[in-house]
This record gives C-alpha cells, sequence and structure tokens, in this order.
C-alpha cells in the first residue's frame, strides 16, 4: 500500500457550515455543467422546451461521485427561467424540477456524504432564444467581439452572436425580482434536503458582471466605485442569510477572472472589500476561490497591461484569502495528483476542489489517497448526450474495475469486453434509458465549469 503520509492534511477532516458539518477530508467535487438533463415536455417549433429536470441517470452520476464525509458541489443550477444560458441545464424553479434533485440529494447522503446547490445566474452570457425572455445584465454592455453562442438554438442550425442581443441593464425592481428568485430556489433547495447552496458569483456570470468595470457602467447605488459594484452581490447575500442562515451559504468568486470578457480594473480594491465586507457581515460556510488562468488571453500586450493593473508582486487569491480570515477556503482550478498535497499542507488552501478528474474518476478521493492512476478523461464527452446520455457521465470505472489496476484480472476484462459493461461495480444492475438528443461534438463554452 502506497504510503499516504504526504497526503495526510488533505484526508484530514475539516469543519465547514459554521461547525455544523465535518467532513471527512478535503478533495471536494467541483460544480460541473455537464449538460445531462431532461426535458419537461417535447419541443416544438412553436413551443419549444425551455425546463430541463434531474432524473435517475442524474443522480446515479452524483451517487457514484459521492463518499462518506465529502463535500459535492452540484452543477449551477438555474433559479428562475431567465437565469439560464443553455439546453439540458435541471434548474429549480418549477415544481417538475423537486423530485428529481430530491432524488440527488437523497443518492448522496445514503452514501454518507454532503452535497451543495450551487445557483447560477448567466447574465449577459447567454441569448433570448433559450430562455425566451430578454438577457439582462448589470448594464446593456453588448459582447465585445463576434463570438458565437455556442450551442445551437431549438430547430435551428444557425450560430447566433452574443452582440446581436446585447442585455437589458437591470432596474432596482429588476435586481429585487433576482435576489427574490435566489431565495426562492435556496428556500426550496434547503427544504429538499440539500445541505446548503453555493452562490456562483464568478465565471463571469451575473454576480462577477456586477464586479466588473468593462461590464458594470451603471451610475446609481450599484455601480461606479468598487464598493458600489459590491452592492449587488452584498445584498444578495444578505437576503439569502436572511432566509436559510449564512451557516448554509457558501459563495464562489473569482478576482483573478477573464472569462465571459471579465476584464475590470481596480480588482484589488474591488475583491478586498467585497471579502472584508462578506467576513464583516456572516458567518459563511465557506468561501470557493477560483484559480487565476491566463489562457484567455490571447493578446500579450493585455495580459501585460493585466499584471501591471494589479500593481502586486504576484497575480494571486491570496490578498483576497487574508481578507476572509478562518472562513474555511475551497480552491478550485488546475488541480491534479501531482501538485494538490502542499496546497493544503503547507495552509495555502484548506480544501480543494476537482472537476475534470471527479468526471472520469468517481472515486476519486481514494485513488488520490492511495496513490492509485487516474481515469483519463474524454473532453468531447464533457458536455451533453448528444450521442447517449450515459457516455462518457456514468460510464467511468472505480478503481476495483479499472483496466489501470493490476489486480483487475484479464479473465475479468474479458467479461467486461464481453457482456459490454463499462458501468462501475456499484452500478452495475441499474437500468439506464439511453435517449438520443439533437447535438453535435465541440468544444464548449461552459458557465460555472472550475476546470
Amino acid at each position: 500500500m502506497p504510503s499516504t503520509a504526504p497526503m495526510a492534511k488533505l484526508f484530514s477532516p475539516l469543519s465547514i457550515a459554521d461547525g455544523n458539518i465535518n467532513l471527512s477530508h478535503r478533495v471536494v467535487m467541483a460544480p460541473m455543467t455537464r449538460n445531462r438533463g431532461i426535458p419537461l415536455k417535447e419541443s416544438t417549433p412553436e413551443e419549444p422546451n425551455r425546463i430541463w429536470l434531474a432524473d435517475d441517470l442524474v443522480a446515479e452520476y452524483y451517487e457514484q461521485r459521492a463518499s462518506k464525509g465529502g463535500l459535492i458541489i452540484t452543477e449551477g443550477i438555474p433559479p428562475s427561467l431567465e437565469a439560464g444560458a443553455m439546453p439540458d441545464v435541471p434548474g429549480l424553479f418549477h415544481h417538475s424540477q423537486v423530485a428529481g434533485w430530491k432524488g440527488v440529494v437523497d443518492g448522496v447522503h445514503a452514501k454518507g456524504g454532503f452535497i451543495y446547490a450551487q445557483l447560477w445566474h448567466a447574465g449577459r452570457a447567454a441569448i433570448p432564444q433559450m430562455s425566451g425572455l430578454p438577457t439582462v445584465s448589470a448594464s446593456a454592455t453588448p459582447w465585445e467581439d463576434d463570438e458565437k453562442y455556442p450551442f445551437r438554438t431549438p430547430f435551428t442550425k444557425e450560430k447566433i452572436a452574443y452582440r446581436d442581443f446585447p442585455p437589458k441593464e437591470m432596474s432596482i425592481q429588476d435586481i429585487k425580482r433576482t435576489i427574490a428568485d435566489y431565495v426562492a430556489a435556496a428556500t426550496l433547495a434547503m427544504e429538499i434536503g440539500f445541505d446548503g447552496i453555493e452562490v456562483n458569483g464568478g465565471n463571469g456570470n451575473l454576480p462577477d458582471q456586477f464586479l466588473h468595470s468593462n461590464i458594470n457602467k451603471r451610475t446609481d447605488a450599484y455601480g461606479g466605485t468598487p464598493e458600489k459594484r459590491c452592492k449587488f452581490i452584498l445584498d444578495l447575500v444578505l437576503s439569502l442569510a436572511s432566509a436559510i442562515g449564512a451557516a448554509q451559504i457558501g459563495v464562489r468568486l473569482e478576482p483573478c477572472g477573464l472569462y465571459n470578457h471579465t476584464r475590470g480594473t481596480e480588482r484589488v480594491e474591488t475583491w478586498t472589500h467585497l471579502c472584508r465586507e462578506l467576513k464583516k457581515a456572516h458567518r459563511l460556510s465557506y468561501v470557493h476561490f477560483i484559480e487565476p488562468r491566463f489562457d484567455r488571453i490571447d493578446s500579450e500586450k493585455e495580459k501585460e497591461g493585466f499584471y501591471a493593473s494589479w500593481s502586486l508582486p504576484k497575480v494571486s487569491n491570496e490578498v483576497f484569502r487574508k481578507a476572509m480570515g478562518d472562513t474555511p477556503c475551497i480552491s478550485a482550478g488546475g488541480w491534479e495528483d501531482h501538485n494538490c498535497v502542499n496546497a493544503v499542507e503547507e495552509g495555502h488552501y484548506d480544501a480543494l476542489a476537482f472537476a475534470k478528474w471527479f468526471a472520469s474518476n468517481p472515486d476519486l478521493p481514494i485513488r488520490l489517497k492511495n496513490e492509485y492512476p487516474l481515469e483519463p478523461y474524454d473532453r468531447s464527452r464533457f458536455y451533453g448526450g448528444w450521442d447517449g446520455r450515459p457516455k462518457g457521465y456514468v460510464d467511468y470505472p472505480f478503481w476495483e474495475m479499472s483496466s489501470l489496476n493490476p489486480k483487475f484480472s484479464d479473465a475479468k476484462k474479458r467479461k467486461m469486453s464481453e457482456t459490454g459493461s463499462a458501468r462501475n461495480h456499484a452500478s452495475e444492475d441499474k437500468t439506464v434509458t439511453t435517449e438520443e438528443e439533437a447535438g453535435e461534438p465541440k468544444k464548449r463554452k461552459v458557465n460555472g465549469t472550475a476546470n
């Protein structure tokens, strides 16, 4: 058995939710958009389906990845019809969506795990053809280039440019209504049995759009200065805390983010103020930072300008981490089996969130702890069920059934090949109906994906 000494802290307990939840280890499943929901109704050209549900297959996916004392953060869940940005993403705003998510929660709890519902509003990173409603944002700031919406819209192969449908600037009434949508979804999530909720305040989504000066051009109480640009998310968290309690709330932030054209300035001032105010006002369950990624800047000149704007020795989340004080801190983005140990061992973060490696390794905590090889992932199967929903979703093997496991005999491999079963040992007897869905394999932009 490989030595686990170097990973001791990664597999030590951690308290979140103001001490009300005790995790057995610090390997967190990051939120991942997978586009595997089922439609509420059959689409027609006159009445396209705009509501998707979780079902038994989605529940199986989460149950596979649950572990005793482990934390799962769900894919981004739209709290309203307006909030959704893409097809096949189950929301939590319609009565038909409750049963599916209840099945997800029950499956995770049955294995002794914990699960938070991430609430996600795409804001201007959407098109009105998906929701049937105008897109909204902090300001009516159009998309900066000719980037096309990455999914096909219903009943057409037309590629739609974001800039052709600029968002509507949210009125004060729009802001209040949107916050109320979040509160309703969070309240419903807690009634279903989720252990808490996470606000997606990064990834270029609506709360993040309010934080960025290149998108938020407002001159009222919600824009114009770093402090005012923080008001939307501070108001949102305050309302959520009043409804379900601050200890049930995690907040995901991306101070170094560049996704969805988030190119705001005054980043240190903005996110330092935000983190200090969050810490001062609430005993949050945790804060969840996304690590910097500069591969989203194509221009070297723009990259140099971005570095210079920080006025700090390095671009990192360190200053914001300190501003959150003793709030448990999760980090997502780029963590691998070879680089995850020191980040927790040296106290940089309290826990690490993994996305793509959890997609292909349902038993990731066990593999990391025992230094087992990781199952490679198929990036083309991350988003959508265009050639069968289970494929690349629930058919990755557990270690006991993995071809990477030297104890997995050739005879067993042959048997698996003969039966056509690539399913893990815990779900071999389950029947999953393959449902062909319209779509094409392609690299897609995803709001709410960690790494």
